[in-house]
């Protein structure tokens, strides 16, 4: 039996739902990391394996947890692993580093600054404007410490970061525990309609597509951060043999599930006297990875192929029907789940 474990944070929220965001369960289950509970808030276990250790929580959290070697491994969107480095710097004076290893391509979102004079169209042009008359700069945010490292950054642009050296960051509304300088107030949602209604002077809002800003008539002065899901791994994983081992398996199988998406594989037969023009048409659209696999008999050859389906410039569709025109017969389309393109994919260097 695998003595060692890989403790791999899970992230409760959208994700752990089968009909909200990237659907991790989904994923993991392609990749051969079935679960069960964490769909259902947990405690969540995987199934197929007991090399895997799944740690419930917030994603909010798993950039402190890893740092203290409570988790090896974590999944979380890029934006909330900042928020934590962050606060840790700011706050605290501890740096941590964290390796980020793979991305998911999924739960994308943009952190974008907000205001309510669309006079203005830049971050810097703003606080040139506003910054000088005012002693206390007041922002709101659900990621805080991103939007004072935001601010603080903007605010040296300008040449107006020794007048606003000092900040806090607490709740919305508790009372300021500076008189001058960068105020963050930590806000649970609709930092629009703070910025609207004059309570803030500027916002860090977590956006997808802009509607609500919109809506709100703010103007969108910069995209600070743009964020995705991703799997995270404490740095002394890659020092221990075992883990090391464990998580390059982790990643190449999730790596093989995410690759896999929108592609599906085509298995069809061609008559020998075809075989020249099917070939010249799959190489001239680069329809296969290192070359075609096929099969040559006495009379026919077997192909397969992987092709995109998302790919607008060549849809699966219109494949099929160039390939039976030239001649391809049985032409099967089968979804794939997994492909691995080699591990490389995973190694650095």
């Amino acid at each position: 039996m695998h003595k060692t474990q890989l403790k791999i944070g899970m992230p409760a929220g959208s994700l752990a739902s089968a009909s909200r965001g990237g659907n991790l369960v989904d994923l993991l289950a392609a990749a051969g990391f079935r679960t069960s509970g964490y769909d259902r808030g947990g405690p969540t276990r995987f199934t197929t394996t007991n090399v895997l250790f799944g740690w419930d929580g917030r994603p909010q959290e798993f950039g402190a947890q890893l740092e203290i070697g409570e988790l090896d491994v974590a999944i979380a969107g890029d934006d909330w692993i900042q928020e934590r480095v962050l606060e840790m710097r700011l706050d605290h004076g501890v740096d941590i580093n964290l390796d980020r290893v793979m991305t998911l391509n999924r739960g994308e979102v943009q952190l974008v600054g907000i205001v309510a004079d669309s006079a203005f169209t830049t971050t810097e042009g703003f606080l040139r404007s506003v910054a000088p008359s005012k002693p206390l700069l007041v922002v709101a945010s659900e990621m805080p410490y991103l939007a004072l490292d935001w601010i603080q950054r903007k605010l040296a642009a300008v040449g107006l970061a020794d007048r606003f050296r000092a900040h806090s960051v607490q709740k919305y509304k508790t009372p300021p525990k500076i008189q001058a300088g960068i105020l963050v107030y930590e806000s649970w949602g609709k930092t629009e309609s703070k910025v609207k209604n004059g309570a803030v002077d500027v916002g860090l809002e977590i956006s997808q597509t802009g509607g609500a800003i919109k809506s709100y008539g703010l103007t969108i002065v910069e995209t600070v951060m743009r964020s995705q899901t991703s799997v995270y791994a404490q740095p002394s994983v890659a020092k221990d043999p075992a883990k090391r081992e464990l998580l390059e398996m982790f990643l190449l199988n999730l790596h093989g599930a995410v690759h896999a998406e929108s592609k599906v594989m085509l298995l069809f037969n061609v008559p020998n006297e075809a075989s020249g023009e099917v070939d010249r048409y799959l190489r001239t659209n680069n329809l296969f990875g290192d070359e075609p696999t096929v099969t040559r008999g006495k009379e026919f050859a077997e192909y397969n192929i992987q092709v995109d389906a998302a790919d607008p410039e060549k849809p699966v569709a219109m494949v099929r029907y160039t390939l039976a025109k030239l001649g391809a017969r049985s032409i099967n389309t089968i979804p794939i789940t997994s492909s691995i393109t080699g591990i490389a994919a995973i190694r650095k260097g």
